[in-house]
């Protein structure tokens, strides 16, 4: 992620590609995981979800001389919107409607948020101080990063039980294993993305 990232945003709306080509890459591994999320919940893996990120990272080129922010903040949760557009229209090509669904958009866009919330806990301790809470919102593409660098096995479970709220035994049952086998998956998992996360932030 760009270390100033208004300037950066300033110089892609003054017309810089290069630089709007880096900002977006830069959400890559966040909007990724956001879209299999989305994906394992709608579409039960019929879908890639790097397709879904190429098709929102297209239409956010096409918008973004409409884009109005100054912040990462707003520039992450443009590009949110983008990612439920994207996916809603692909939901709706797999369930045979042509009409445009504001209501399943605006559903994708909460659960997208919510999905964003998970993903800035997963690695908080509940007592850290404020200050460290605050940073927060910062971290959720941070995480994204260091969830990208785990093993297939690692991401999935990860997801299923942080992000898509899943008990161990539904995790199991997703995953075509046995509730010990998926613990000692999740413990292994979460141990290494700690670790990557440590690596990513410093």
């Amino acid at each position: 992620m760009p270390t100033d990232v208004r300037r950066e945003i300033e110089q892609a709306q003054a017309g810089d590609q290069a630089t709007l080509g880096r900002l977006l890459e830069s959400y890559q591994n966040y909007l990724r995981l956001l879209a299999r999320i989305e994906i394992g919940r709608r579409l039960q893996g019929k879908v890639d979800a790097s397709d879904i990120v190429q098709e929102t990272f297209l239409e956010a080129h096409r918008q973004f001389p409409h884009f109005q922010g100054t912040a990462e903040a707003q520039l992450t949760k443009w590009l949110r919107t983008i990612l439920a557009g994207t996916v809603a229209n692909v939901v709706r090509r797999y369930v045979g409607t042509q009409a445009r669904n504001l209501t399943l958009e605006r559903e994708l866009a909460v659960g997208l948020d919510q999905s964003t919330c998970a993903l800035e806990q997963m690695l908080v301790d509940r007592h850290s101080s404020p200050s460290h809470q605050a940073m927060r919102g910062e971290q959720s593409l941070q995480v994204a990063e260091a969830m990208s660098r785990l093993p297939e096995d690692y991401q999935t479970v990860l997801v299923l039980r942080h992000l898509e709220g899943l008990s161990f035994p539904q995790v199991a049952e997703r995953m075509g294993k046995t509730v010990d086998s998926v613990e000692k998956l999740w413990l292994r998992g979460l141990t290494r993305l700690k670790k990557e996360f440590g690596e990513v932030t410093h």
